[in-house]
């Protein structure tokens, strides 16, 4: 039957009115052991708390067990050490997630994620199965080396120190501004690959650090990924757009096996990322550039019952982001959605929230090209209808869409010393 998307959206879309309409998004979910929720903006509180429900939901009563969002390791491991304490004499959760200072801070330090942070504390406190918090993003560099460095430093391992010393040396003329280290690597003499390298093969091989079965393991390994992977990002960040996207991607792809390794390959994971790196980018024009995504690596490598990909968008409302990166964050007036495209539809078949799913009975339905809202942490709302939107198959990229036709910007926390 060919009928039009505004016609498919009509037939299928499910009223989003209450968190008890999530119950269908829980119920499709199924037994899959691998859950990614996205957003559309760095900046709308909608989605923050909607992915929350959802997430509490998949704790509760689907037994999952592990959370890993778009943020760096080392603070996120801060914030997944202070969920899982039984010291209640520690600080609140709007304290702890001051170690979300790297620009752009209000992706995690807000108030939404402290509600949220809040509740799996006070859950992990009355579970036998602790759930945990963990970063799976690679800008983290020199964080990450003072990591190690701080693991090593109770430690007597030859090897790995000797290692170590050699990576600080290497990076030690950049003064830790990636960017003067991503412009110097266009000379490859100014590299630090091969120190890099004989890092991570040293720490990964001393056997002597990985006695205990703590996270302290788990991090040290991590770190260790984020040293090599975030090296090579930073060189391919002054020379190919892609492949830096790539090299990204492909590294929070390894974090997130990485970390099921250690919890079992039954551990059931949730993971918090922008709809760009959840939702297949087969089914994008990102394909045409080369592009892969976590979304796609993820399907590619575990079978399709295991991985469920829900998308976010929003017609119009507000929302926190930068005119350009770096800059002092906003709250900008989001303008409605351009016409014909993906969210514009789902506002023209009704201006209320909506819940669609994906299956066999429909795929072909939402299974066409439509322009489909995206917003990063940079954004002009003057330029809106000249970008700002991924060509997408809908139902290809996910197994669900939630839409909220009009939102609000998140609430960020004020971070005492930003860094960029």
């Amino acid at each position: 039957m060919d009928i039009s998307l505004e016609e498919a959206i009509k037939k299928h879309a499910l009223p989003y009115q209450s968190a008890e309409d999530l119950n269908r998004i829980v119920e499709a979910i199924g037994n899959s052991k691998i859950v990614l929720l996205g957003e559309a903006t760095h900046g709308t509180s909608e989605f923050y708390t909607c992915r929350a429900q959802i997430t509490k939901r998949l704790i509760q009563e689907k037994g999952f067990s592990i959370i890993a969002i778009e943020g760096d390791w080392p603070p996120t491991y801060a914030v997944n050490r202070f969920v899982k304490s039984d010291d209640y004499t520690e600080q609140n959760s709007c304290d702890v997630l001051q170690v979300y200072n790297r620009w752009p801070t209000w992706m995690w330090a807000n108030e939404e994620v402290a509600d949220f942070i809040h509740w799996l504390r006070l859950h992990n406190a009355k579970s036998l199965l602790k759930t945990g918090f963990y970063g799976i993003d690679l800008y983290s560099l020199w964080e990450s080396l003072d990591a190690i460095t701080h693991h090593l430093s109770a430690t007597s391992s030859s090897r790995s120190h000797l290692a170590l010393e050699a990576a600080l040396e290497c990076f030690k003329p950049f003064n830790r501004n990636p960017d003067k280290y991503a412009m110097s690597s266009t000379r490859l003499t100014n590299r630090c690959i091969e120190e890099v390298d004989k890092l991570r093969v040293a720490l990964r091989n001393d056997e002597a650090l990985y006695q205990d079965e703590q996270e302290t393991a788990l991090s040290l390994k991590i770190n260790a990924l984020v040293v090599k992977n975030a090296e090579d990002y930073y060189s391919a960040s002054v020379r190919d757009d892609a492949l830096s996207w790539n090299i990204r991607d492909g590294h929070m792809a390894s974090a997130i096996n990485e970390i099921r390794d250690f919890h079992g390959r039954d551990a059931k994971i949730i993971i918090w990322e922008h709809n760009t790196h959840i939702g297949d980018a087969r089914a994008t024009d990102m394909r045409r550039e080369g592009m892969v995504n976590v979304g796609q690596l993820l399907r590619e490598q575990h079978p399709n019952d295991e991985v469920f990909s829900v998308g976010f968008g929003t017609y119009k409302g507000s929302v926190i982001a930068a005119k350009s990166w770096g800059d002092r964050f906003e709250n900008m007036h989001l303008p409605p959605a351009r016409l014909n495209s993906w969210e514009e539809l789902l506002n023209r078949t009704g201006a209320h929230d909506k819940i669609l799913l994906f299956d066999k009975a429909n795929y072909s339905l939402f299974n066409r090209w439509v322009g489909h809202r995206a917003i990063g942490v940079s954004y002009h709302p003057e330029y809106e209808a000249h970008g700002n939107y991924v060509p997408s198959k809908i139902a290809q990229r996910y197994d669900a869409f939630v839409f909220i036709n009009e939102t609000k910007a998140l609430t960020p926390l004020p971070i005492e010393k930003p860094l960029l």
